[in-house]
């Protein structure tokens, strides 16, 4: 618990880092106020952070050639108008609805922590601050310029606002899928424009749009049993340009969520099927295109159980519970994270943000999201006790 004590004394500057961050909310790998700040934070504590892909950061601390830990945090918003309310909130657009400021925060007070245990420290830790988590594109960024080299496994927390649990409470992930694979496609789909009024002449690229979307409703419906949890869902959809004018072009814009890799290339292997096959009956090509996206994330059991008993000690069985103790419906939120648990043993943890009935009600992601910020500590805590004594 002495690590809790600690970062409870830092709540002011883990306010002051977050509310930075938050106001300034970026998106992507365009990230260069974070970055600074981020950078400049851990160069005041003594670290020499290092640049990581096209827009991440890591420090490091400890005996780096006898084992490597590595504590992740996302930093990048989303491209969402702030509703808050919050004297903080951000002006430019963009906004930290899903607490990854949070986690940058509770990051940086975690490599304050681990800074006074320094010299006690037996193996070594890797912090990675990294960017475009939101596009599911980031780790793997990173993981491509090096960063798993030479670890043997990872953490990482993420806020859950609107919970029925204490803030600070921690969630840890049991062995096996914690989060969907993801894909986001587009489909095109060409016809042939024409005169509204002699619509014979043309083809009906708006109309052949709307029959694939309504044509993909059957496989969850009637391909996959309703055991399987899996999602496709149509977000976009973009065609024509005049009320009396037929569309030569649509654009379909989606997302793929599902716990089970079969079941996910079963799911875009007939997306292609379907959407091709119903242009060609009327008269029209579609082309699928599969963008970002991630495998599912796979926890270790041997890590969560450690990572379990750790919570225990340092935030109290009070506030420590397993995945499987709560009661979840759907399919949820996709990680990218899963790139790193895919080739080091790794664990993700969720840490209770605010309790609906203290009037944090909004979900993630939504403009009106709100996050108690006497979470920080916990978090910073948790991540620093794990840097410190899992190996």
């Amino acid at each position: 618990m002495e690590f809790l004590k600690q970062a409870k004394g830092l709540q002011k500057q883990l306010q002051t880092d977050r509310r930075y961050l938050h106001a300034n909310a970026e998106v992507g790998f365009d990230l260069p106020k974070t970055k600074t700040y981020v950078e400049r934070r851990l160069k005041e504590m003594g670290y020499t952070p290092k640049p990581c892909g096209r827009c991440g950061l890591i420090a490091e601390i400890g005996k780096m050639e006898k084992g490597v830990f590595l504590l992740r945090a996302d930093m990048d918003g989303l491209p969402l108008q702030e509703k808050s309310g919050e004297k903080f909130a951000c002006r430019a657009g963009n906004m930290h609805a899903c607490g990854h400021d949070l986690h940058a925060a509770m990051l940086l007070g975690a490599a304050a922590l681990l800074k006074g245990v320094e010299k006690a420290l037996s193996t070594g830790v890797r912090l990675l601050f990294q960017p475009a988590e939101e596009r599911l594109e980031g780790a793997k960024d990173c993981i491509d310029d090096g960063v798993l080299q030479g670890v043997n496994g990872a953490m990482m927390l993420h806020v859950l606002p609107s919970m029925p649990y204490s803030t600070g409470t921690a969630v840890v992930s049991v062995g096996g899928i914690s989060a969907p694979a993801a894909d986001f496609f587009e489909i095109t789909v060409s016809g042939k424009g024409c005169h509204g009024s002699s619509p014979w002449q043309g083809v009906d690229a708006l109309l052949i749009g709307a029959k694939i979307v309504e044509g993909v409703q059957t496989l969850s419906s009637r391909e996959f049993s309703t055991q399987i949890p899996a999602t496709l869902t149509f977000g976009q959809f973009h065609a024509g340009s005049g009320d009396n004018v037929i569309a030569a072009k649509a654009i379909l814009c989606g997302t793929l969520r599902a716990m089970r890799e079969d079941v996910r290339n079963r799911y875009k292997e007939r997306l292609q099927q379907i959407a091709q096959g119903l242009a060609k009956a009327f008269r029209a090509r579609a082309q699928v295109e599969y963008k970002s996206g991630c495998p599912c994330l796979q926890n270790d059991s041997l890590l969560s159980q450690r990572i379990y008993a750790l919570c225990g000690e340092t935030l109290g069985k009070k506030r420590t519970l397993l995945s499987s103790q709560l009661q979840q419906g759907g399919v949820g939120g996709s990680e990218d994270f899963a790139y790193i648990a895919q080739s080091v043993p790794s664990v993700m943890v969720g840490l209770c943000a605010g309790e609906a009935k203290e009037g944090f009600l909004q979900p993630l992601h939504s403009p009106k999201v709100r996050f108690d910020e006497e979470v920080m500590p916990y978090g910073a805590a948790l991540l620093a006790a794990a840097g410190a004594k899992i190996q």
